[in-house]
């Protein structure tokens, strides 16, 4: 359920990041080996309370979009919750009631980890992800305090939670087979494909529209009104980039996605704005053939391939009839393109 890509790789981008941030920032951190059992299991506290904080924050996070998930988060965070009073009830019996505060970053060893509330909106994926590296981190964890403790009952619940942590994602999938049915399945595959929808088909399309039918009109003007195919290459590509860039900073700058749920506005804007200079760019390339005849066939032909493209787009992810579609981005673009014709002509 949770295994989404290799986990040892995210780890490792991670821990480069923090060994990065190390060195810069020359924080003092003690060697794992040269913790005491005390010190292991208050570490082991710590990470458990943050694990269930963490889960709980991708319970939260989720639950609106994917309820179904959300839930499953839910019973992991339980679980880790279970696992911190074993805990905590071991280090009483063994060394009383104050609990030293020992965090992971007091530590050498393990990777540095970005805080939930920074990451809104929640990306299913990328969830999945980082629930995957906390399970292989704290198994390691274990593995690695259990080798090192010397009192028994300290090893055997050690032994006992690498055991449980190494189970994890497999109780997560037993979990999921029951409160994922088919149904729940089908209405989160729904909510992606709208968040899909929202966060990088709209923005993409609405700049792969405007950089397809905006800028005919100067591409052409400019080819008919000099016969030059470099004139119309240098505006074409100049109406591409400067529609780019708007697009991009006008995208980006409508809202920041919090309301709207449309996701991060820096990504839209990118895709927005790439998508506008790519339409663009399409038919002006022909023009690097010297042939004016050959290249405006060229341009022209690449230009109704971009407007299908785009009448696939709009009836695939938005629901708009084919022959509606088709009629409507035809008919824009047939009268811009007709509209630079004519007054590069005059």
């Amino acid at each position: 359920m949770c295994q989404v890509v290799p986990a040892s790789v995210h780890i490792c981008s991670l821990a480069i990041n923090q060994w990065r941030t190390r060195r810069l920032g020359g924080t003092r951190m003690k060697n794992f080996d040269g913790l005491s059992e005390q010190e292991i299991l208050a570490l082991a506290i710590s990470l458990e309370e943050e694990d269930e904080r963490v889960y709980a924050d991708f319970s939260e996070g989720l639950r609106q979009e994917f309820p179904a998930t959300a839930a499953i988060f839910d019973g992991m965070r339980l679980e880790e919750s279970s696992h911190r009073r074993r805990l905590i009830d071991l280090y009483r019996r063994r060394f009383g009631e104050h609990i030293p505060l020992i965090r992971r970053q007091d530590v050498k060893g393990f990777v540095q980890r970005r805080p939930i509330w920074l990451a809104r909106p929640l990306r299913l994926e990328a969830v999945r992800n980082q629930a995957s590296a906390m399970e292989e981190e704290t198994r390691r964890f274990y593995e690695r305090a259990a080798s090192q403790a010397r009192d028994a009952s300290i090893r055997q619940l050690l032994d006992d939670l690498a055991q449980e942590e190494r189970s994890h994602e497999y109780r997560a999938e037993e979990l999921g087979k029951d409160k994922l049915k088919a149904d729940a399945r089908s209405q989160e595959e729904e909510a992606r494909r709208k968040l899909l929808v929202l966060q990088i088909v709209q923005p993409g399309l609405a700049g792969l529209m405007d950089g397809s039918v905006s800028t005919l009109a100067p591409v052409f003007a400019a080819a008919f009104a000099t016969r030059s195919t470099w004139a119309a290459f240098v505006v074409g590509l100049a109406a591409s980039l400067g529609a780019g860039i708007s697009m991009g900073f006008a995208e980006a700058l409508s809202d920041d996605g919090s309301l709207t749920g449309r996701g991060y506005p820096w990504l839209r804007g990118l895709v927005c704005g790439f998508m506008t200079t790519l339409g663009g760019i399409g038919h002006t390339l022909p023009y690097l053939i010297k042939g004016f005849t050959v290249a405006t066939t060229v341009a022209i032909a690449v230009v109704l391939m971009e407007l299908g493209i785009i009448t696939w787009i709009r009836h695939r992810y938005m629901e708009t009839p084919a022959f509606s579609a088709a009629v409507q981005v035809a008919l824009g673009g047939a009268i811009v393109l007709f509209t630079g014709v004519l007054m590069g002509s005059w």
